[in-house]
């Protein structure tokens, strides 16, 4: 099956945890709004032409007929087409919940620096952004990698759920590349805190598809569009 994936062409965004499985499973899709008549066609199917299942926002994956939405569902469902995640259900669904944690995550990542909403600009809220920032480097974001740290650990395997790979690890790898370019400063102090973490980075980093796809123009680079965003006065 050739999939389709819809999502902004200029950033990474949501986006990327759905292209970071698709690669890895060596998945034939078309990132639909980076080609010619793109956009139109996303904003096509998002006002209901031509599915029954029209999505909120992107990304969204067609299969098919199916038209699916929301980040971690097309995980959740990648990753039982793929070998991306465990095939009983209630190690399933523990993965697709780790997700929607990562999901939460990312949430307070893009706060950071839009704490007052989405629909004002940077320079509109720089300074709740740097109050907001500077709870999230002391306490919001160790408790998120706290707690990833702490399943690695328990794991007793390469990856979170042990010695197979699954989407929450290519997410993981995402977050860490993400706060490294957003917050250099910070993660440089607490990455020897989060060793497992930071050897999950590189074992996904070193991934044969993985490697292919980080050094192809496929991978949008990150940029101050997006939900990680390298601003100095937010890094402490």
């Amino acid at each position: 099956m050739r999939y389709e994936l819809y999502y902004w062409p200029m950033i990474q965004g949501r986006g990327e945890y759905v292209r970071l499985a698709l690669e890895e499973a060596g998945a034939d899709y078309d990132d639909v709004a980076r080609g010619p008549r793109g956009m139109a066609a996303m904003d096509r199917l998002m006002a209901g032409k031509g599915t029954k299942t029209p999505p909120f926002a992107p990304p969204f994956l067609v299969a098919g007929s199916r038209v699916i939405g929301q980040t971690a569902n097309i995980l959740f469902f990648l990753g039982a087409r793929h070998g991306l995640a465990p095939k009983a259900d209630a190690a399933r669904l523990w993965v697709h919940q780790l997700q929607l944690t990562i999901t939460d995550f990312v949430v307070e990542i893009h706060d950071t620096h839009h704490p007052l909403g989405p629909s004002l600009y940077y320079e509109d809220q720089k300074s709740e952004a740097k109050k907001r920032s500077a709870d999230f480097r002391k306490a919001r974001a160790p408790k998120f990698l706290d707690y990833f740290e702490g399943l690695l650990k328990a794991s007793g395997g390469s990856y979170v759920t042990g010695r197979r790979l699954s989407y929450v690890d290519l997410s993981l790898f995402q977050i860490v590349a993400g706060l490294r370019y957003a917050f250099p400063k910070m993660m440089a102090q607490r990455e020897p805190h989060y060793p497992r973490l930071v050897a999950l980075y590189d074992r996904v980093a070193d991934r044969p598809n993985i490697r292919a796809y980080l050094a192809s123009d496929r991978r949008i680079p990150f940029n101050e569009e997006g939900i990680f965003r390298r601003y100095p006065a937010l890094d402490g």
